[in-house]
């Protein structure tokens, strides 16, 4: 009876802790969706309400007239994204498994070193990459915004599949080593099949790495407008006298919709990914 009702403040523990959690991680995004229905006048209206009852979605069809290129700015975070993603997997993929299952000289301190890199952010070399960007001609197009994107973040994604191909059980390819498979056709039939859900999340992660990080290198480096991501240009909503801030939330809504339906849609891939992770042997 004792141990019973102990299981059941430790559940009542759990999913409270829990609720604070999802409370402090959804409430930014709560205030942006009320603010985006809210009119200007409301806003900063003091002392300060949640409710009223003028919320329209009128913000969410002035955004498209305050900033006719928003849909583009949209699109070219997708594809910087996208290719940021594609190009990073094809250098995560070969280089995870070599640091999960070959030895070969100064193996530690290299990955150390990958992870050293997570430790400084973009703006500390924005001058040596502005340097390189304009002696390749590179300054002004999508790839000076997508070559700064893979190269920050090979390692994260080096260090997440490393960490997964090392559980997938090293006689499943001596097998294949057996039947005269080479190396590079045992990671291509074998290994990369099992470690799909893996990938996914490997590949999703840097998806919204790559979403979320192209306002720094994007101001830097491009001043097209049309090759603009969505960060940079949610600055168009910054008139000289005032912000139109519902307009501003309703398009940074907007700008996220595409992330949150890659993560609805992986979902199920995502949880069987980080799970069979971490009990496969």
């Amino acid at each position: 009876m004792l141990m019973d009702r102990y299981n059941i403040w430790q559940k009542i523990g759990i999913y409270a802790a829990i609720l604070v959690f999802l409370t402090f991680i959804l409430l930014p995004f709560v205030e942006m969706f009320r603010t985006s229905l809210s009119p200007m006048s409301h806003l900063f209206h003091s002392p300060y309400e949640f409710w009223t009852t003028e919320f329209s979605f009128q913000a969410y069809h002035d955004m498209w007239i305050k900033v006719p290129l928003l849909g583009r700015y949209i699109l070219n975070s997708i594809y910087v994204a996208t290719m940021v993603t594609v190009l990073t997997m094809i250098f995560v993929i070969p280089a995870a498994y070599a640091y999960a299952r070959l030895e070969f000289p100064f193996k530690s301190i290299s990955l150390g070193a990958f992870l050293a890199v997570n430790m400084f952010t973009g703006a500390v070399l924005l001058i040596p990459l502005y340097r390189v960007m304009q002696t390749l001609s590179l300054l002004n197009t999508y790839w000076s915004m997508i070559i700064p994107g893979v190269a920050f973040l090979i390692p994260t994604g080096i260090w997440l599949l490393r960490g997964y191909l090392e559980k997938i059980p090293r006689e499943l390819e001596e097998a294949a080593f057996v039947d005269g498979a080479s190396r590079i056709y045992t990671l291509r039939r074998v290994v990369l099949p099992l470690a799909v859900p893996g990938l996914i999340v490997v590949g999703v992660s840097v998806f919204i790495g790559a979403y979320a990080q192209q306002y720094l290198f994007a101001i830097t480096f491009n001043q097209v407008r049309e090759y603009q991501p969505l960060a940079a240009g949610l600055f168009e909503f910054i008139g000289y006298q005032s912000v139109e801030w519902n307009q501003m939330m309703a398009a940074a809504l907007t700008g996220i919709l595409p992330v949150i339906i890659v993560f609805l849609f992986l979902q199920k891939y995502l949880v069987a990914g980080l799970t069979a992770g971490a009990v496969k042997e």
